[in-house]
């Protein structure tokens, strides 16, 4: 798929940040003003910045993050960010993507008065994450890094799903190898190229509202949860041992989060698409219930659980609660949507009578950001009257002075929730 190249010139002797979104092994994320910029539409944005002087012993970092730009570059869907620009010199290697001002689905979770969502909630947002990863499955790309800190709310209140450099290129399993998995799994599967049902087709089209909650039955207790978040480790690529499969390509890489990576991951078996439904159904129960299935107390616990626990549920079963456990199939040739993909999934009970393709059209979102959310004290008004912002470059040659100076006056949305370190291999 091809899309039009980069419109926004952007210079880092020109760009003023006025605080930081994120910070991560490979780059920081901040939200900038560009005084240049001929259009309102491109005055504020995010630029995530790679220091490449300070990567070098990060694995392959730099790679990554040119990949990330390329990935970033072919998509066009609702649900994924479209690049603004680039920027790269010996030093640094940047690019500009629209910011969500909503934060990100993690963020939003703690703002909730029990720190969890309502099923008819977590139906909208998983709905249109559904749709996100189907887009970049039919790209032939595995997303690789779900969870809910790469979950962001766009100003509409629609999802969009961010960090890619994780994310793996991979060619599809053939029609031939989906009809033996389907007659194999299940005899009553529709083949891969059949078409679905086309129920609730005609509808009115002024659907302003996400679409009536089905009951569920209830989530809210949450004796012998612990509903705080402690912090999850980010899994670095490892190269694993080279294995052979007929089933299309899988990769053998280590990647992942340490709370959402799957079993086959952890075994090291090769992993394919399948990979972002198991962490589908980690985000899931993570929504529900506040926590994640598997944490131990160490990494190799969690690993050890993620092999041989079943996820814990609390009351009576629901629609979500078997779309989590069919999600959260270890084996997975066996879990939903290995056959046929985000069609399998959509056909789950849990989504009856949502209209998929009216899902961009609806404009009350369970959440709707305020205009100012996410700018704290500085604005752009601020910035036009030069009385905000700090200097990338600077900012950066801070961070090499000794740590008896002060340090950045940068905040960080994101500082008190868990962030991304790299790890060595399991």
């Amino acid at each position: 798929m091809e899309s039009a190249p980069p419109s926004l010139e952007l210079d880092l002797d020109n760009l003023k940040a006025l605080k930081i979104l994120g910070k991560g092994a490979m780059g920081t994320v901040f939200l900038v003003h560009n005084p240049t910029a001929a259009t309102k539409t491109t005055t504020t944005f995010a630029l995530k910045v790679v220091d490449k002087s300070s990567i070098h012993a990060k694995h392959d970092a730099e790679r990554r993050a040119h990949w990330e730009i390329q990935v970033l570059s072919m998509l066009s869907h609702p649900f994924l960010p479209s690049i603004l620009g680039t920027y790269e010199s010996p030093q640094f290697l940047a690019w500009a993507l629209p910011y969500c001002p909503g934060g990100d689905l993690n963020v939003l979770r703690y703002r909730q008065n029990d720190r969890v969502f309502s099923p008819s909630v977590i139906r909208f947002y998983l709905a249109e994450i559904l749709c996100a990863l189907d887009h970049l499955h039919s790209m032939g790309i595995a997303y690789r890094d779900l969870k809910p800190e790469n979950v962001l709310i766009q100003s509409s209140g629609h999802v969009t799903l961010t960090d890619f450099d994780l994310s793996r290129k991979l060619n599809p399993k053939t029609v031939k190898t989906l009809i033996s998995n389907s007659t194999s799994n299940n005899s009553n599967l529709p083949l891969p190229n059949s078409k679905l049902p086309e129920s609730h087709r005609k509808h009115r089209r002024n659907f302003s509202r996400w679409i009536p909650h089905i009951p569920e039955s209830s989530h809210h207790m949450k004796n012998g949860f612990n509903l705080k978040k402690t912090k999850s480790a980010r899994v670095s690529p490892v190269s694993r041992r080279k294995l052979s499969f007929s089933n299309g390509e899988r990769s053998n890489s280590f990647v992942g989060t340490e709370e959402y990576v799957s079993p086959e991951v952890v075994r090291g078996d090769g992993h394919e698409f399948a990979v972002d439904w198991w962490a589908l159904g980690i985000l899931t129960y993570e929504m529900l219930y506040g926590t994640t299935p598997f944490k131990g107390k160490n990494r190799k616990e969690t690993f050890r659980n993620v092999l041989t626990k079943s996820p814990e549920f609390v009351g009576k079963s629901s629609k979500l609660t078997d779309l989590i456990e069919k999600l959260l199939e270890k084996d997975p040739m066996k879990r939903l949507g290995y056959t046929r993909g985000a069609a399998e999934i959509k056909e789950h009970e849990f989504f009856r009578g949502v209209h998929w393709e009216l899902l961009t059209e609806v404009v009350r979102p369970p959440f709707i950001p305020s205009r100012d959310d996410g700018m704290g004290e500085l604005s752009p008004e601020k910035i036009f009257n030069g009385t905000g912002g700090v200097d990338i470059r600077d900012y950066f040659q801070r961070l090499k002075l000794p740590p008896s100076l002060p340090p950045s006056p940068l905040p960080s949305s994101s500082s008190k929730f868990r962030r991304n370190v790299s790890l060595s291999e399991f």
